[in-house]
């Protein structure tokens, strides 16, 4: 708790009593904070900086690598919607990255909560399985995964590559692991007393998860969620192999705009940079919102053994 002491040494064994919320004081002093707050910031704005005025200068002058702050304009952000199809990327990125999410989530709730409320056979090595699921490359997934869609496609004479739910189950196997990970250590945190007088009064254990553990178990659903989001946010791989014209997302639409713009001749820098920018919104929109829930989410998750 914020309100416990400890004690540290100082000079002619006297002892000083600092709170744990001063404790990050103690271990770096003023100055070195300060220090590190500086280059952080440096590293982190400098090339969102550059990226945004490189967005707004003209391509020629981007190509010639000239800066003058008097040509800066809203140009490329016009013309890149004509030159790339990003609208139309972004709204798949946002639907496929959002169900694969939100699907994860409550998948592993689901999956969570009686992994940390029962005791059952197979328990321990379920944990394990989720372990090892994240230490599993990507890369070695792609082929088997098209081979069987293949194989499907070809066996029950349907369409499945080239539409949302090949792609959305693909990122679902990396999305419910890690949000199963997550929501496990933070339902550990959960009092199992608030559960028991919730079955008291009269509430079927399913009740008592919808109505008790899920708003308790908020903060660390909307991490969960974020994490998973960002995995169909920022891939490519899975992308180029189970989509096409009609369902790329946004990550393969910029990698198409780049490689044509430099295989024209004459690279639309200004224009890329707009796109990057236009692409990133969405993501920095969503950790804005959520920042209170990314907040407690983890720090109460970190907490637990």
């Amino acid at each position: 708790m914020t309100g416990d002491a400890v004690a540290v040494g100082g000079h002619n064994g006297a002892r000083k009593s600092y709170r744990l919320r001063d404790e990050p004081k103690v271990l770096m002093p003023r100055s070195l904070r300060g220090i590190v707050i500086a280059v952080l910031s440096v590293v982190i704005v400098v090339p969102i900086g550059y990226m945004v005025l490189m967005s707004l200068t003209p391509n020629q002058d981007v190509a010639l690598g000239t800066i003058s702050l008097r040509v800066l304009g809203i140009e490329n952000y016009v013309q890149m919607w004509s030159a790339a199809p990003l609208a139309s990327g972004l709204l798949h990125t946002i639907i496929i990255a959002g169900t694969a999410s939100a699907v994860s989530v409550m998948v592993a709730l689901l999956a969570a909560y009686p992994l940390t409320r029962f005791e059952f056979r197979g328990r321990r090595a379920y944990l394990y399985t989720l372990i090892a699921l994240q230490t599993v490359p990507g890369t070695t997934t792609v082929l088997p995964l098209f081979a069987i869609l293949s194989w499907i496609q070809t066996t029950l004479s349907v369409s499945l590559i080239g539409t949302y739910w090949p792609i959305i189950l693909t990122y679902m196997t990396f999305g419910v692991p890690l949000s199963t990970w997550l929501l496990v250590a933070y339902l550990r945190t959960v009092p199992r007393d608030l559960e028991e007088a919730g079955l008291v009064d009269g509430c079927s254990p399913l009740g008592a998860l919808r109505r008790i553990v899920l708003p308790l178990a908020l903060p660390a659903m909307v991490v969960a969620f974020v994490f998973a989001f960002l995995v169909g946010w920022n891939d490519v791989l899975f992308a180029s192999v189970f989509t096409n014209q009609h369902t790329q997302t946004l990550a393969i639409t910029l990698e198409l705009f780049s490689s044509t713009s430099f295989s024209t001749g004459t690279p639309v820098y200004g224009e890329l940079m707009s796109a990057a920018v236009v692409s990133s919104v969405p993501v920095v929109v969503l950790y804005l919102v959520c920042q209170r829930y990314l907040v407690s989410g983890l720090a109460v998750g970190s907490l637990t053994g």
